[in-house]
């Protein structure tokens, strides 16, 4: 069995990235999944990359895509993850990863390719159903298996393509020999769940939410106030943490709870007596006197293309000899040809 990990054998490896599909990310990835990469820092060898390749499963704007994905891998460093500690890199910058998730695919059969939710969630919604965003599943699984993760923090959205990522190492080994580490999930304890302002049955979410539902990391303040002022409550005058019966008050009570580090019954008993117009202009402050240091940090790193563009390179020089590594193991034992030198 491959090791772990060969960048630093003290740590298991654990990896993650986020597609360049906005120009922010919203409030919602922040508090759910970038907090926690950054934390994750202490105690893993930590592999964060854009994923860029899996943006082109729809239509994009090349020079969109350009801007987007400098702008996503600038929020994960004004958020907190560390280049010199973790690599952070374009997923395109690592040609092995459509190798693999070539590999991936041939390993994968149609009828379980197409069984898939968010294949079946996404065509019903009228995305196209392109080969991209079929085989989508497969080269996820490809970009956790390149670099050995013994790790990958994950959502109930995405345990779906964790355990296929499991399945395919598990069907290469078998057929192979034992060649590619079987990741498990790595679930974060305490992980806040931020629902849309609009619509707070649901998840925050850039696909799923109307301007007015989501908080983006880069808005202009008075909208995100306005946003917060705006957001679904209830004819409840009362504020009390009740995600069922409350879900609004519950979920700016979460908001704040996070972001000001007061437990929420601490944040909900300092509102009793008062009205929710009190609590939403108190939420959107904290809201946006935690994004501020974010947002000059983004300022910062974006009027300096060169020098984000050295970061990823410098990643991606990292992931690259992660990735050889995996590669001449994968090729060896499938039985390609190695080419002369």
């Amino acid at each position: 069995m491959p090791a772990a990990s060969t960048a630093d054998a003290a740590r298991p490896r654990i990896l993650s990235g986020m597609q360049p599909t906005s120009d922010s990310l919203h409030l919602g990835n922040y508090l759910g999944a970038l907090v926690n990469w950054v934390g994750l820092q202490d105690d893993f060898d930590a592999y964060y990359f854009v994923a860029d390749l899996h943006a082109l499963t729809v239509p994009t704007d090349p020079q969109v895509l350009r801007r987007r994905t400098r702008a996503t891998a600038a929020q994960f460093i004004a958020g907190g993850v560390d280049p010199t500690r973790s690599a952070v890199f374009c997923q395109s910058h690592i040609p092995a990863h459509a190798e693999l998730g070539w590999v991936m695919n041939c390993l994968t059969g149609d009828g379980e390719a197409r069984r898939m939710t968010q294949f079946k969630d996404k065509v019903a919604k009228g995305q196209s159903a392109s080969v991209g965003l079929l085989t989508y599943p497969m080269l996820m699984a490809a970009d956790i298996l390149m670099y050995d993760a013994a790790y990958v923090p994950v959502g109930e959205d995405q345990r779906q393509h964790l355990e296929i990522t499991r399945d395919l190492a598990e069907r290469f080994n078998t057929r192979f020999g034992e060649t590619l580490v079987v990741p498990d999930p790595y679930i974060v304890k305490g992980a806040a769940k931020i629902m849309d302002l609009q619509e707070p049955t649901a998840k925050m979410s850039k696909t799923g939410s109307s301007p007015k539902g989501l908080i983006d990391l880069m808005e202009d303040p008075s909208r995100i106030a306005k946003n917060i002022r705006s957001a679904v409550t209830d004819t409840d005058a009362e504020v009390r943490y009740d995600p069922e019966g409350k879900p609004g008050v519950s979920n700016l009570l979460v908001i704040h709870s996070v972001l000001s580090g007061t437990p929420v019954a601490d944040v909900a008993d300092a509102f009793a007596g008062r009205g929710y117009g009190d609590l939403k202009q108190e939420v959107a402050d904290v809201v946006i006197e935690a994004l501020t240091p974010f947002q000059q940090r983004m300022s910062t790193l974006l009027d300096d293309p060169a020098e984000l563009d050295r970061i990823l390179a410098d990643g991606a020089d990292r992931a690259a000899e992660v990735a050889h590594a995996t590669m001449s193991r994968v090729r060896d034992a499938v039985g390609l040809l190695p080419a002369a030198r």
